[in-house]
């Protein structure tokens, strides 16, 4: 009996010193630290989101107007794509959780009719800070077609050079070309603007149009203006159809007795003498210091043979005094024959 017990014992003695182990390797195993080192515990998300930054964009027009609907692309340096969105109701929009680095910002529509997208831009973003980019849209540019015509027929003409402008600026300068007519993009920088027209060079023939001219244009319209040109008024012939005036004047002789216009060879010139002036008037007796009467000089000249003007005058001078010689002998024939007859009658 004594040795069963002895032997129950010593088991059970056993069995203790097992559990003791036992419990012993677990408290140990559980004593190890369970927390890892300070270098070991930062999570990579928290810490990109520590460093990372962003891109705010306002988007607006010339005139200052925010413009909604307007679309962006942004892309990183090596052209991927880092996000894309629309403006807000304000003209906003916010890229949030960038990488630190270069980004292109690419505007892709605009979202107005009157609108033209802005240029691509740079955009830097720095850990934990906010870039801000400011877009500006250009309103679209008005289409401008000039034309240059005649103020009488209508016809169309070139080479007429023609500056338009608004306030002090010269905008847009066009030069007609074989059709007349030139065309151009004019810059638009509001809703509505108005705009003034001047001719700096006018066709070749023709007044330079000097009055003040202007017109309005708004965005992405359409546009003629016309300049309507007179033509230069150039004096060198009289009208045909005009009557003469006054007395023909004619050239004084020279001094070798000839007219000024006559041409070698006494050649008659085509000129005509059409009025009184130019006929001739015998010359009428005057007096001088002695009381003899002395002829005066042939009024007006001869016509234009390309004689000697002293012949005509001789000649003239001759025929009249063998006139009167005839004159003085029929006058005494007549009064012979009287004579005769009366003196028969007394018979």
């Amino acid at each position: 009996m004594h040795a069963r017990f002895a032997r129950g014992a010593g088991r059970s003695a056993a069995l203790a010193a097992a559990l003791i182990a036992t419990l012993t390797c677990a408290t140990a195993a559980t004593a190890q630290p369970t927390e890892p080192t300070p270098s070991a515990t930062a999570d990579p998300a928290e810490t990109q989101t520590a460093d990372a930054g962003s891109v705010a964009i306002t988007t607006k027009d010339t005139a200052g107007d925010v413009l909604p609907g307007a679309a962006f692309l942004l892309l990183d340096s090596t052209g991927q794509e880092a996000g894309r969105g629309k403006t807000d109701a304000q003209g906003k929009l916010t890229f949030p959780d960038l990488a630190p680095g270069v980004y292109r910002l690419k505007e892709t529509d605009s979202g107005s009719p009157l609108h033209d997208v802005a240029a691509d831009q740079d955009v830097i973003v720095t850990p934990g800070a906010t870039a801000p980019a400011t877009v500006i849209d250009p309103f679209k540019p008005a289409h401008l077609t000039l034309k240059t015509k005649d103020n009488k027929t209508g016809k169309l003409l070139p080479g007429s050079t023609v500056n338009i402008g608004t306030g002090d600026t010269t905008l847009l300068t066009l030069t007609t070309g074989p059709k007349g007519t030139a065309s151009g993009d004019l810059p638009i920088s509001s809703r509505t603007t108005k705009f003034w027209v001047k001719q700096t060079k006018a066709p070749s023939g023709y007044a330079l149009y000097k009055p003040s001219k202007t017109f309005t244009a708004g965005p992405g319209t359409s546009v003629t203006v016309t300049v309507a040109n007179s033509k230069t008024s150039t004096g060198s012939s009289p009208d045909p159809t005009e009557k003469p005036t006054g007395t023909a004047t004619s050239t004084p002789p020279t001094s070798e007795g000839k007219r000024a216009d006559d041409t070698p060879g006494g050649t008659m010139s085509t000129r005509p003498h059409s009025t009184a002036s130019d006929a001739y008037s015998l010359p009428s007796p005057s007096t001088d210091a002695t009381g003899e009467a002395t002829p005066k000089a042939l009024v007006g000249s001869l016509a234009h043979t390309g004689a000697d003007a002293t012949a005509w005058i001789l000649g003239a001078a001759g025929l009249l005094a063998a006139s009167g010689i005839g004159a003085v002998a029929a006058t005494r024939g007549r009064r012979t024959g009287s004579d005769e007859n009366t003196q028969s009658g007394e018979d």
